[in-house]
C-alpha cells in the first residue's frame, strides 16, 4: 500500500517533464515552427518528420493542447541538457536560511549573555536566522517577565545588526525570540 501512494506521488510531482518527440507524436496535422525560429504554418505530420529527419534533428511538441499541436525542430538531446544546466544555476543561486537556536534561562550571568549575544552576532554575520530561547524550570515559570527582560535585552544589544521577526512569545515552558539579520542598504 505504502509503495503504491509513494508511486503515485512521484508520478504526480515529477519535476521533469519529458516531451513526446518523432514517433511519439500522435497528431496528424501539426504547426511546426523551423530550427531557425520561423513558422512552416500548418502541415501534415509526416511532411514534418521528413524536414527533421532532412536536417538530423528532432521534431519534438512544445504546446500540445492547441488545435493544430506546435511542434519544434531542434536537437532534443541538446534542449534537454540546457534545460538542466539552467536548472542547476538556479538551484545555486538559492539561498537556504539556517534558523540556530541559543538558549538561557531567566537568570543568566552577565558573562554567559555577552558569550552567548557574541555568537548570535557571529550567526547573523553568516546570514542565519537566530531564535533565542529562555528555558523556564520549575516555579520559573511563574516569573516569565524575567524571560521577556532577557530576550528584550539580547534584542537590544543585537539591534545593530538584526531585526525581530518574531516577538517574545511564551509556549509552555519557552519563551522565544527570532531574529534576522538586517536587509543591506
Amino acid at each position: 500500500m505504502h509503495d503504491q501512494v509513494k508511486k503515485e506521488f512521484m508520478e504526480v510531482f515529477s519535476i521533469k517533464q519529458e516531451l513526446p518527440i518523432n514517433r511519439q507524436i500522435r497528431a496528424k496535422e501539426v504547426q511546426l515552427i523551423e530550427d531557425n525560429g520561423q513558422k512552416a504554418g500548418v502541415i501534415p505530420l509526416e511532411e514534418a518528420l521528413q524536414k527533421a529527419e532532412s536536417k538530423n534533428l528532432d521534431l519534438v511538441l512544445v504546446a500540445p493542447n492547441t488545435n493544430p499541436p506546435v511542434c519544434k525542430i531542434m536537437n532534443y538531446g541538446k534542449y534537454k541538457f540546457e534545460q538542466a544546466k539552467k536548472e542547476k544555476e538556479a538551484k545555486k543561486k538559492q539561498k537556504v536560511f539556517e534558523v540556530k537556536e541559543l538558549r538561557v534561562t531567566p537568570n543568566i550571568e552577565e558573562h554567559d549573555f555577552g558569550f552567548k549575544c557574541k555568537n548570535a552576532r557571529k550567526f547573523l554575520t553568516d546570514g542565519n536566522k537566530v531564535k533565542i530561547t529562555v528555558r523556564f524550570r520549575g516555579r520559573e515559570v511563574n516569573n516569565a517577565k524575567a524571560g521577556e527582560i532577557v530576550l528584550n535585552k539580547f534584542i537590544e544589544a543585537l539591534e545593530d545588526i538584526a531585526t525581530v521577526e518574531k516577538p517574545p512569545k511564551l509556549e509552555g515552558r519557552n519563551m522565544f525570540t527570532i531574529l534576522a539579520k538586517k536587509a543591506d542598504k
